[in-house]
């Protein structure tokens, strides 16, 4: 099964990179292609997929130094972080999948609930106030962290070794999977909660990697041929992104599955911690803004 799940994942992204090439080269031989900033946006590329692997995440890393150092348009930054990032986070599903040894069944019907929550759950999720939600999810990553490292300090054991789930606990798993594939759909990353969420199950958190990984490679190349065919990304910092950042995903993925299981824990916190930082610092700036428009 899991060769299958690989097989469709490739399938799916060699049309993707069909569909990226071609406009590529068209785009080059209409002179489109102008932004000069290959390298700095190579260096970026590389940083923040290294930084991927990990389980921080991309996409607020790129952001963040991108607008800092004003190189894209904010129109087409959307567009370019899912497109650039598309082929490496379907690289770091790859070498997970095949690096790591996790439960068939786990495995896939995770993935498959994530799927379905960004396609079923979109209509729903749209409604949502994003404020709260990230209000919620933040102080939810807090509360997960602190449990985390009551069992870091053995003042609370919780972590186990299992490389998959069954029963009750499976179905939790499941369950809440499909919850972050929708709510992806408002920009709430899926690798912290996700991550958090198989160390809290007792599962063995190196097999939260190839099931986060796993879940945004199937649902990236389908929103980003979109954003191709629509012209909508920056296409010099997308190329520069994504080369560079498989080269940060390969060294990543190899430092990741050389990591002793005590250190991966301890990353599992930090990241959790980081991204729930992020999460209610969002939130606060957009209650700042609807305070200004209300003045």
């Amino acid at each position: 099964m899991v060769k299958i799940l690989l097989g469709l994942l490739i399938l799916l992204t060699l049309y993707f990179a069909f569909i990226y090439i071609y406009d590529l080269l068209k785009a080059a031989k209409a002179e489109k292609i102008r932004n000069r900033n290959f390298i700095t946006f190579g260096i970026i590329g590389f940083i923040a997929n290294f930084f991927d692997t990990l389980g921080v995440g991309s996409f607020a890393i790129i952001t963040s130094i991108v607008r800092f150092l004003e190189l894209t348009e904010d129109r087409t930054l959307p567009g370019t972080l899912n497109v650039s990032c598309t082929i490496p986070t379907v690289l770091e599903a790859i070498i997970f999948f095949t690096v790591i040894k996790v439960d068939k069944i786990t495995l896939i019907s995770m993935i498959i609930a994530a799927v379905l929550g960004a396609i079923m759950g979109a209509d729903i999720v749209a409604r949502f106030n994003i404020r709260k939600v990230r209000i919620g999810m933040g102080l939810a990553l807090i509360t997960v962290a602190i449990i985390m490292l009551s069992d870091l300090l053995h003042f609370m054991p919780i972590a186990g070794t299992a490389n998959g789930l069954t029963g009750t606990r499976l179905m939790i798993a499941i369950g809440c999977n499909f919850i972050l594939g929708a709510l992806m759909q408002l920009g709430v990353g899926l690798y912290a909660p996700c991550m958090a969420l198989i160390y809290a199950l007792g599962m063995n958190p190196l097999a939260a990697f190839p099931i986060m990984m796993g879940s945004c490679a199937f649902l990236m190349p389908a929103g980003s041929i979109e954003f191709v065919k629509n012209g909508a990304y920056d296409r010099k910092a997308s190329i520069a992104i994504t080369l560079f950042g498989s080269v940060g995903v390969l060294i990543a993925a190899y430092i990741v599955k050389s990591l002793p299981l005590g250190i991966v824990k301890w990353l599992v916190v930090i990241v959790a911690i980081y991204t729930s930082i992020m999460l209610l610092k969002s939130a606060h700036k957009a209650r700042v803004q609807i305070i200004k428009r209300g003045k």
